[in-house]
């Protein structure tokens, strides 16, 4: 892979709110990662090369069961189709600031329709939706960036 897609990479992994970052480019994988704040990081001199993270979140109660509820952002989330990012990038809604939004919640989509655009190293990918329906909910903010898989339109 190019030193020069790596650097570009690195500003993205930078710009966003990621930890993790990986990308495959035929049988080349890079992967990037940093500890987000508020994490401890200690190294032995045994293991001088694989940090140990220690990340201060409460520990779980016991009293909770292992059907506990999903969280509050996902109970909200209406219930069809999710489109997930395929990518990790910047997703916007229109194709320029001056332009409307793709779609707007309610709004009738095909197959196949443009949903939004995430860019990701410069490049702008159109987001398609891959079901006919209405657009029951928009996920994602514009410019906010997404992580890979990252649920951002619910269809039905």
């Amino acid at each position: 892979m190019d030193l020069r897609k790596i650097k570009k990479l690195i500003d993205l992994l930078e710009e966003s709110n990621l930890a993790e970052l990986e990308i495959r480019e035929g049988e080349e994988t890079v992967r990037l990662s940093r500890i987000p704040k508020g994490t401890v990081t200690t190294t032995s001199p045994a293991a001088s090369s694989h940090p140990v993270r220690v990340e201060s979140s409460p520990a779980p109660d016991s009293s909770t069961s292992s059907n506990a509820s999903p969280p509050a952002t996902e109970k909200t989330q209406p219930e069809g189709h999710v489109v997930t990012a395929p990518m990790v990038g910047t997703f916007y809604a229109s194709s320029n600031p001056e332009s409307p939004p793709f779609v707007k919640v309610g709004q009738a989509v095909k197959a196949g329709d443009t949903l939004g655009i995430i860019e990701a190293m410069k490049m702008f990918n159109q987001i398609e939706s891959d079901v006919s329906g209405t657009v029951l909910a928009v996920l994602v903010g514009n410019g906010q960036p997404v992580e890979f898989d990252e649920p951002m339109f619910v269809i039905g």
